[in-house]
């Protein structure tokens, strides 16, 4: 047994605590921080005192004119980084969004990049001198990946993840934030403190949202990039199994490979979704990560060479619900005001009739968890480090029980047994058939549209709720789907937030199941006061270019709609 494993795993946390806290610049902790029942912070940093004027208009800027400022040489590596990384710490003080700091390095980084651009005129790459943040399972050499688990800390990478390598060749300046567990505790919303910032790349969320990274990577299993997107009011990719390298990352349910993570941009600009994929892209990066799918950025696809080349109109299918779960009055409010501007951008707007979405559910449940609890006993077992409760209980108990730790759960449970090689395929057979069937149904849309072509892109909720309170975001139906079925899917804010004096709750409906009774009982105008309201857009396997092109499309009509609104006060 090692010495750090004789320690009680409180320990093990304490010292790791002390040793971040040491690595944030002790000029950069604030004195003025805004007290704890202040719920909304979102614009605090700006008047913070801690950053200068240049400082706020750095880290307000979008992806896109950033990078045409670095590459200009108007802005310097140093400069920008310098920017978002006090506005990083500022972020971390208000809503503890932050795991591993590495200042010094990346300034080092930067410092080498101006250098670089001095001498010889040229960007090192695409990315040249953007700061990019990394979701706690992004392994960088030296640093330690712990996902949050206590028996991972002291254990320091050896080398760097595929795609630490793929983002640093093309310019980029890596640095790190995570939403709750043992070693770090919980992350905040910034908009409503009291409300969660969705899980389990909620740090990257909370982070992006207040400015303190332009870019942050967060992975995404059954909903991991697009609820901290949803909760937080910014953009978010779910890109096809493989597309973005995962080699090299720290996991759970490793070797879990018929419904695998995914790895994905979350940012405050579409441009900046674009620009990774992009870069990331042209690394050719299956030719370091053999599970890569070897797809360069596809421009003709992007200009949608598949959906009428751009030049008709696009058809989109709304998902009002699943029939499982009814959404949220502000979730509503926010497809209806979706829907309105597409049309009255010239779009056509049909709706999309779920199919078969109670047997996926299940079905992508029993592969996610045939074998979780032992997975999650076996990883914590060295520190004796207890499992959070949302990890270990059923849905049953954990609403029942007044003792475990509130966390951030997915809308999927470990079961208490495993099951044989043989079930287990018998589950993927299942999938494929259920695939198949959506396949078809998406297909046959093709009836209804009047464009000869099936439905471009589904739009529908990201969750049944807005950002919900601390320990109750309990469902992640309306992303895991597409995680099943391999869609591509893109989050979008509408520039709405929840309004108590709009968004009244609504006498109840007929209920499709007890889950949904809950969920409607759950809602509170109040409670859910300010949270961002946002929509996903969803398209076929392997369609990154296209569903962002559309994604593109459809922020333009919600941003033409609010101008509209505006206008008309």
């Amino acid at each position: 047994m090692s010495a750090a494993a004789k320690q009680h795993w409180s320990e093990i946390v304490k010292e790791k605590k002390i040793r971040q806290a040491a690595t944030i610049p002790k000029e950069w902790i604030l004195t003025n921080l805004p007290p704890k029942d202040a719920l909304n912070v979102i614009d605090f940093p700006k008047k913070s005192g801690l950053l200068s004027e240049k400082e706020n208009e750095i880290t307000n800027t979008e992806v896109g004119t950033l990078l045409q400022n670095l590459a200009s040489g108007a802005w310097s590596a140093v400069e920008v980084t310098t920017a978002f990384s006090k506005r990083a710490i500022i972020a971390h003080q208000l809503v503890n969004c932050l795991t591993e700091i590495f200042i010094e390095r990346a300034l080092a980084r930067a410092a080498q990049l101006d250098e670089h651009l001095k001498t010889t005129g040229k960007v090192v790459g695409p990315l040249h001198g953007l700061p990019i943040s990394l979701k706690d399972q992004v392994n960088v050499e030296g640093l330690e990946s712990t996902m949050g688990y206590v028996s991972w800390i002291g254990q320091y990478a050896t080398k760097n993840s595929v795609l630490a390598d793929v983002l640093e060749a093309s310019g980029a300046v890596l640095y790190w934030p995570e939403t709750f567990n043992h070693v770090f505790g919980r992350t905040l919303n910034p908009y409503n403190r009291a409300l969660t910032s969705g899980g389990s790349s909620g740090g990257e969320g909370a982070l992006v949202a207040l400015r303190g990274s332009p870019i942050g990577v967060g992975s995404d299993i059954g909903g991991s990039i697009r609820i901290p997107s949803a909760f937080n009011g910014l953009y978010g990719l779910r890109p096809s199994y493989h597309r973005v390298p995962y080699a090299g990352c720290v996991n759970s349910l490793e070797g879990q490979e018929a419904v695998p993570s995914v790895l994905g941009p979350i940012s405050n600009s579409l441009s900046g979704i674009k620009s990774f994929m992009q870069s990331v892209a042209a690394q050719s990066p299956w030719l370091k990560d053999p599970m890569a799918i070897r797809k360069p950025w596809n421009e003709a696809e992007y200009r949608l060479s598949d959906h009428g080349e751009g030049k008709t109109p696009l058809c989109f299918a709304m998902l009002w619900h699943d029939e499982v779960v009814l959404p949220h009055p502000p979730v509503m409010r926010a497809l209806e005001r979706t829907k309105e501007a597409l049309i009255r951008a010239g779009h056509q707007v049909i709706d999309w009739k779920p199919l078969n979405h109670v047997e996926i559910y299940k079905n992508v449940s029993t592969i996610w968890t045939a074998a979780a609890a032992e997975d999650y006993r076996i990883v914590t077992a060295p520190t004796g480090e207890p499992i959070i409760g949302s990890m270990a209980l059923t849905p049953g108990e954990l609403v029942q029980s007044a003792t475990i730790i509130p966390s951030d759960p997915p809308g999927f449970r470990p079961s208490a047994e495993g099951m044989s090689a043989y079930e287990l395929w018998q589950v993927h057979k299942k999938r494929r058939e259920l695939r198949q069937a959506y396949m078809d149904h998406w297909n046959a849309t093709v009836s209804q549209t009047g464009t000869g072509r099936p439905v471009d892109a589904i739009i529908s909720p990201c969750a049944p709720y807005t950002a919900p309170p601390h320990g109750l975001n309990r469902n992640a139906n309306y992303t895991g789907i597409w995680n099943a079925l391999d869609y591509t899917a893109l989050v979008i804010p509408t520039g709405l937030s929840v309004d108590p004096a709009i968004d009244v709750k609504k006498p109840a409906h007929s209920f499709f199941s007890e889950t949904d009774k809950s969920i409607y009982e759950l809602y509170d105008p109040e409670t859910f006061k300010d949270a961002p309201i946002t929509v996903q857009l969803i398209g076929r396997t392997l369609e990154e270019e296209a569903v962002i092109a559309m994604g593109e499309v459809v922020d333009a009509a919600l941003k033409a709609s609010a101008s509209s609104a505006s206008a008309n006060l």
